[in-house]
């Protein structure tokens, strides 16, 4: 089983930033990926970062060159850095791990961007 909590999200104005922070139960040297997520209000859940256990990232499209996806093995901590963030960036975002063959998530943590 794998126990993720997120952290960090918050209300901040068009090209600021924040940092989330997923703290995991397992060490995420176990967990083949891990990444974060997001939900807009009326739209589907959508990938926003990813990195593999061998430490391979990728991104959407839409956050590339804003977003960092990192971890910290010692700590089990995985961060996503966000910067120049945008209203489009507000939504509910989702630590994801995916180990073994099951996807595990966190509660989420609020992110909102004001114009």
């Amino acid at each position: 089983q794998v126990q993720l909590v997120e952290s960090g999200g918050g209300l901040v104005q068009a090209g600021g930033s924040l940092r989330l922070s997923c703290a995991c139960s397992r060490s995420i040297g176990d967990i083949n990926a891990m990444g974060w997520y997001r939900q807009a209000p009326g739209k589907q859940r959508e990938l926003v970062a990813r990195i593999t256990h061998a430490g391979s990232t990728n991104y959407a499209d839409s956050v590339k060159g804003r977003f960092t996806i990192s971890r910290d093995t010692a700590k089990n901590m995985v961060y996503l850095q966000m910067n120049s963030l945008k209203p489009e960036d507000t939504a509910v975002y989702y630590c994801s791990a995916h180990y073994l063959v099951e996807d595990h998530w966190g509660q989420g943590t609020q992110v909102v961007v004001s114009a």
